[in-house]
């Protein structure tokens, strides 16, 4: 009885912050929880109830999850530097991946930029492509 009291409130609690938060972080172990909980009303012992939260949660978290997020962000619209990644930019001063130079022209605003690859060289008026964005410079490409 005291398992099931334990995984009752495991899953109210694991609910109640998803219900609060809406970030699909505990919806996931919730489950696990509930199925926890009725492994406990049906007399399961300790360790099976805990390897069912485990297990179940773990499934549920890579199966769903994914199609989950999917169809929670297929409205959303990129903002602010998300935006940059696949845009064009032009190259405003050489990028020297070893000397740590170079700036790229994006939208009218200057950043630095950094070539993806690792012995990087573009030169000047090279119109690039923006593949990351790393604190507050460009990982880019040339096209």
């Amino acid at each position: 009885m005291e398992m099931t009291i334990f995984w009752l409130i495991l899953f109210i609690l694991l609910s109640m912050i998803e219900i609060a938060t809406m970030g699909l972080t505990t919806i996931w172990f919730a489950m696990g929880a509930l199925v926890a909980t009725i492994a406990s009303v049906f007399g399961a012992n300790s360790i099976v109830q805990a390897i069912l939260f485990i297990v179940v949660s773990v499934i549920m978290l890579i199966f769903t999850r994914p199609i989950a997020v999917k169809y929670f962000n297929k409205n959303r619209t990129k903002t602010n530097v998300e935006s940059l990644i696949g845009e064009q930019a032009v190259i405003i001063s050489d990028i020297d991946n070893l000397q740590g130079t170079g700036q790229a022209l994006v939208r009218g605003q200057e950043w630095m930029a950094r070539s993806e690859q690792e012995d990087g060289l573009i030169k000047t008026g090279a119109v690039v492509e923006i593949v990351a964005v790393q604190g507050v410079k460009l990982i880019v490409k040339e096209k």
